[in-house]
């Protein structure tokens, strides 16, 4: 099994995101060590792009900061490599295919193996077209991570079956963006997911607060925080660092619980 499967065997699992090069590389490497010393489990890492489409406001603007300090997939990469300098902690990419087909797929995953990025989440990849990616990723030890929406009923079963490292569970319709409450049945999509398949299953979009993160877990493997991390980031900028362990630390403690 995956390293980013294994982070879910022991205790429900916490994964924190931030866009790379907000508000700079130096400090994207100081905020995913904050995230580590707060109790994350796994974290996503997005590389800007200039058309996020599954993105909400908080985090296109993430994308926009990043891109006007000339952040490039080459310098992601280089966080990624300081990164693995301190921490073994699973790393999962969130891109979009434009990024990584204008890198070339073979030399994309080339680098991803080096340097020990472990999955890779790409939201405008449809299911009935990630054979063209999922071989060449699974070559690289990479795990395509799969996406499951509110809209995808009919689909699950065949989703589940192809999955690899852990299922992320859309819990809204719509972009990314912290949400007051979250209204879909996520326990009906949770129990088909369950009953056609053991990888792990964690909820992301809208989840920002520790009661919201609690109530999930019930029920979830783990809870996904993008946009709630990154608005902590546009608010203290270079100084966000010591309230996003604060913020990561609450969080992880209310799964604990």
């Amino acid at each position: 099994m995956s390293k980013i499967f294994n982070t879910f065997k022991n205790e429900k699992a916490f994964i924190g995101f931030l866009t790379a090069g907000d508000p700079s590389i130096e400090k994207s490497k100081e905020f995913i060590m904050e995230m580590v010393r707060g109790g994350a489990d796994l974290i996503e890492i997005g590389i800007p792009f200039s058309d996020p489409v599954a993105e909400g406001k908080v985090i296109q603007e993430a994308n926009i900061r990043a891109l006007s300090v000339d952040t490039t997939t080459d310098k992601v990469f280089e966080l990624v490599d300081s990164v693995r300098k301190d921490t073994d902690i699973p790393l999962v990419f969130l891109t979009y295919l434009n990024p990584v087909f204008n890198y070339g797929y073979d030399n994309f995953f080339t680098r991803c193996k080096e340097l020990g990025v472990d999955g890779i989440i790409i939201p405008d990849l449809p299911y009935e077209e990630k054979g063209e990616l999922d071989g060449i990723a699974k070559s690289y030890d990479v795990d395509l991570i799969s996406l499951i929406a509110p809209t995808s009923e009919n689909r699950i079963k065949q989703i589940v079956n192809e999955a690899a490292g852990f299922i992320y569970i859309v819990s809204s319709m719509g972009v990314t963006g912290v949400r007051s409450e979250i209204k879909t049945d996520i326990n009906s999509i949770i129990k088909i997911v369950k009953e056609n398949s053991k990888i792990p299953v964690a909820v992301g979009f809208g989840i920002n607060t520790p009661n919201q993160a609690k109530e999930l877990s019930q029920i979830a493997d783990g809870v996904i925080v993008g946009s709630a991390i990154v608005k902590i980031i546009e608010k203290y900028e270079e100084n966000a660092g010591s309230y996003i362990y604060e913020y990561v630390k609450s969080m992880k403690d209310a799964i604990k619980k």
